[in-house]
């Protein structure tokens, strides 16, 4: 649970009374690789931190399944559009890795939000870093070629190509694994 202290100490201060109402919300749970978090259809009740592991975010499909997020130990995962519309996700979440999670339900984020003065400062925060990331990710899609954005991975995202099977960061910069096997032997 230090962990998520310090993110969170990273975006505003908390005092201990405001760490130990939060941290009295969470819930810890472990997820096997290739479990699922979420799947299509369901809602998203949690806000997770995860302590070690790492999670997919995908679109399942027949032939190949579209990735579009990895999210690593240190950092906050949800299916955020479905947690804060209270409707069913369109994509799944999975455990690449053996995952420990810490999560906090919606009703209970609801009332930190509502009895503490840092909770929403800290909300905001964690909501800005991932409009940003999103845009950011976007952006590429629309404006850099494979290999721009598979060299952008080195110096941007560089755990990714450290942890990352082949086919997922292939279909996470939206390519085939047959173009980014091609690109591979150009740069090296």
């Amino acid at each position: 649970m230090r962990q998520i202290r310090e993110n969170m100490e990273r975006m505003a201060k908390l005092s201990d009374e405001e760490w130990a109402f939060f941290s009295s919300k969470l819930i810890r749970r472990e997820f096997s690789k290739k479990m699922p978090l979420l799947e299509i259809g369901q809602t998203e009740n949690y806000l997770s931190f995860i302590e070690k592991g790492i999670v997919r975010y995908y679109i399942p499909r027949e032939d190949n399944d579209l990735t579009f997020a990895f999210v690593f130990d240190g950092e906050f995962t949800s299916a955020y559009d479905s947690f804060i519309t209270r409707l069913p996700a369109n994509y799944t979440i999975e455990a690449l890795a053996d995952t420990l999670l810490w999560q906090i339900s919606y009703t209970d984020l609801q009332d930190i939000y509502a009895e503490t003065k840092i909770g929403n400062t800290i909300g905001r925060y964690a909501s800005e870093g991932l409009f940003l990331k999103k845009s950011k990710r976007e952006l590429s899609l629309l404006n850099d070629s494979a290999e721009q954005r598979y060299r952008n991975l080195f110096t941007e995202r560089p755990e990714l190509i450290q942890k990352i099977p082949q086919k997922y960061l292939a279909s996470y910069i939206g390519i085939t694994p047959q173009a980014l096997s091609r690109i591979r032997k150009r740069i090296y």
